[in-house]
C-alpha cells in the first residue's frame, strides 16, 4: 500500500494545534501577560491597602454599640443622601473598621470615632487593571472574560499540541540553552494546570457574567438584571423613601454572632437609609467554605428575615458563591495566598517563555522578527517598570488616580516603542536597571512620606518584599540571560 505523502490524522492534529497555539499567544499574550502579574499581586490587596494606610487605626473586633455609633456619625455627615450605608469588619488580613456610603469612606477606632478618610489610590488602580484593564467597566470585563477564555484555549491546544506533555512531565533539560527554556514552559504548564485552568475560567465566570445577564435580562426580564442574579443572591425589597429615622444597626450584629456563632460577620449593609424602605443585610463568612458568605437580612427594626442561601441553598448558587475566592484566593489565610503568589508567578513564567520560544523558533528558520521580539521584552519587563513608576508617583500624591492610568499605559507604550528599535537583550537589561530604580525610589519614597510608620507590621511586610523583588531583578541583571535562547542549527520542537 502506497503512502499517499499526507501526514497522517494524529500529526495533523498537533500540527494544528501547535498552530492555534501560537497564534492565540501572539494576539492575546501581552494582555495576558498583564493580567498575570496584576492578578498575582491582587492576591495581595488587603496587604497592600495597609500599606498604603499605615496610619489607620487596627483592631482585632469593634462591638456592636461602636460600629453602630460609627455608622451613625458617618450618616449624619452625609451632605447629600446615600443610598447605601456599609460597615467592612475587621478581619486577619485587613484588622481595620471602615464605614463607606455612596461618596465618601472612613476609618474608625474601636470607640467608633471617625478617624480618617480612606484612600488606597494605588491598590484602586491595580484592581482596576486587574478588572477592567482601564476600560469603562461594562467593556473592560467583557474583554478581562474573554481574555480568560484565550487562557483556557492556550491551555488546552497546548496539551493538544504536545501528545507527550504529561508522559515528559518530570523530563527537564537543565544547561541544554533553548530547550532548557522550552521544558520550562512545558513543564510548568502541566505541574501548574489544574490551578490556571480553575483560574481562567472563574476569571471568564466573572468577566461575562453582567454581559450574559443584561443578555438575558433584554431576552426574558424587560431588561431586569436584577431579576437575573436575584434567585443567586437575593433581591431588595420595594422601596419607600419617606423619611424616617436610621434603623438599628447593633441588633442585627449581636443576633448574627449569638445566633450563628460559626458565622463570621464581614459586611452590614443597609439599603436606602433613613427611609421607610431600609432594610439590612449582613454578609458572612463560613471559615469552612469556598464561598465568600451568605447574606442574612434584617428589617427595619433589627428583626432576622432569613438568610437567601448561597450556604445552604441549590448547589448552583453555591458554585456561584464559590467563583470569586476561588478566583483569588480568599480562603485559607497566608498559606493559600503564597501559593496563588507562586503559581501566578508561574504562569508569568509560562507566558513570557512560550513567546520567546516562538520568536527563537523564527530565528532559527531564517525568519527573525527583532522589533516584535524587543517590543515582546518590554511587555515582559516593562510591566513592573510602569507599575512601579505608578507607585512612586502615588506615593508622591501629585497626580489624580487618573493620572497613574494615563502614566501606566503611555509609559508601556514608549518602552515597547523603545524595545522595537535596539532589541531584546538591550531592552531587557536596561529594564532591569530601571525596575531597581523605581522600586528603589518607591522606598525611599514611602519612608520619607511614612517615617516611623514603616516599622509598624502594617508596613513593615510589604516593605521588605519589595526589597526583595529589587534583589531578583538585580541578580536576573548580573547573571544576565539566565536561559540561552540564541539560535542554532540544531533547534529542536517542544516535544
Amino acid at each position: 500500500m502506497q503512502d499517499s505523502g499526507k501526514p497522517k490524522k494524529s500529526a495533523l492534529r498537533v500540527m494544528r494545534s501547535l498552530e492555534a497555539h501560537s497564534l492565540i499567544a501572539i494576539i492575546f499574550g501581552g494582555l495576558i501577560y498583564i493580567l498575570a502579574v496584576t492578578g498575582t499581586l491582587s492576591v495581595f490587596n488587603h496587604e497592600l491597602q495597609r500599606w498604603e494606610q499605615p496610619y489607620a487605626p487596627e483592631m482585632q473586633n469593634i462591638s456592636p454599640e461602636a460600629a453602630e455609633r460609627a455608622a451613625y456619625n458617618v450618616f449624619q455627615s452625609e451632605e447629600v443622601p446615600t443610598t447605601h450605608l456599609y460597615i467592612s469588619f475587621p478581619r486577619p488580613d485587613l484588622p481595620r473598621t471602615v464605614i463607606t456610603t455612596d461618596t465618601q469612606a472612613f476609618f474608625v477606632d474601636e470607640n467608633g470615632a471617625i478617624v480618617a478618610e480612606e484612600a488606597f489610590p494605588w491598590t484602586q488602580f491595580l484592581l482596576d487593571l486587574h478588572y477592567y484593564l482601564h476600560l469603562p467597566q461594562t467593556l473592560g470585563l467583557t474583554v478581562v472574560g474573554a481574555l480568560g477564555i484565550m487562557l483556557i484555549a492556550l491551555s488546552i491546544s497546548g496539551v493538544l499540541a504536545h501528545p507527550r506533555i504529561f508522559r515528559d512531565a518530570f523530563t527537564f533539560r537543565r544547561g541544554a540553552g533553548r530547550l532548557t527554556t522550552v521544558d520550562l514552559h512545558n513543564r510548568l504548564s502541566v505541574w501548574t494546570l489544574p490551578f490556571h485552568f480553575s483560574n481562567a475560567l472563574t476569571g471568564s465566570i466573572l468577566g461575562v457574567a453582567s454581559v450574559l445577564a443584561f443578555v438575558i435580562a433584554t431576552t426574558g426580564f424587560d431588561g431586569d438584571t436584577e431579576a437575573v442574579f436575584s434567585p443567586i443572591f437575593g433581591s431588595e425589597p420595594a422601596a419607600n423613601e419617606a423619611p424616617s429615622d436610621i434603623a438599628k444597626i447593633a441588633k442585627p450584629i449581636e443576633h448574627i454572632e449569638e445566633t450563628f456563632p460559626d458565622v463570621d460577620p464581614t459586611f452590614f449593609i443597609m439599603h436606602d437609609p433613613g427611609t421607610l424602605g431600609q432594610n439590612s443585610q449582613i454578609v458572612g463568612e463560613h471559615g469552612d467554605r469556598l464561598i465568600f458568605g451568605d447574606y442574612y437580612t434584617y428589617d427595619a427594626a433589627g428583626e432576622y428575615q432569613g438568610n437567601v442561601g448561597i450556604s445552604d441553598g441549590t448547589i448552583g448558587q453555591q458554585i456561584i458563591g464559590s467563583v470569586y475566592n476561588v478566583h483569588f484566593g480568599n480562603w485559607g489565610g497566608l498559606p493559600v495566598k503564597l501559593a496563588y503568589m507562586l503559581f501566578g508567578v508561574g504562569l508569568c513564567v509560562i507566558v513570557a517563555s512560550g513567546l520567546k520560544i516562538y520568536f527563537t523558533k523564527r530565528r532559527a528558520k531564517g525568519n527573525p522578527a527583532p522589533r516584535l521580539e524587543g517590543a515582546w521584552s518590554a511587555i515582559i519587563w516593562g510591566t513592573p517598570t510602569a507599575l512601579a513608576l505608578t507607585l512612586f508617583v502615588a506615593l508622591l500624591d501629585v497626580v489624580p488616580a487618573l493620572g497613574l492610568v494615563t502614566l501606566f499605559w503611555l509609559s508601556l507604550a514608549m518602552m515597547m516603542a523603545y524595545g522595537s528599535r535596539h532589541g531584546r537583550a538591550v531592552t531587557k537589561g536596561r529594564l532591569l536597571t530601571a525596575n531597581c530604580a523605581s522600586l528603589a525610589g518607591v522606598i525611599i519614597a514611602y519612608i520619607g512620606r511614612y517615617q516611623e510608620a514603616v516599622m509598624s507590621f502594617a508596613s513593615l511586610p510589604v516593605t521588605i518584599s519589595l526589597a526583595a523583588v529589587i534583589l531578583v531583578f538585580y541578580l536576573l541583571k548580573r547573571t544576565g540571560e539566565t536561559i540561552d535562547m540564541n539560535p542554532r542549527p540544531d533547534f529542536a520542537p517542544a516535544e
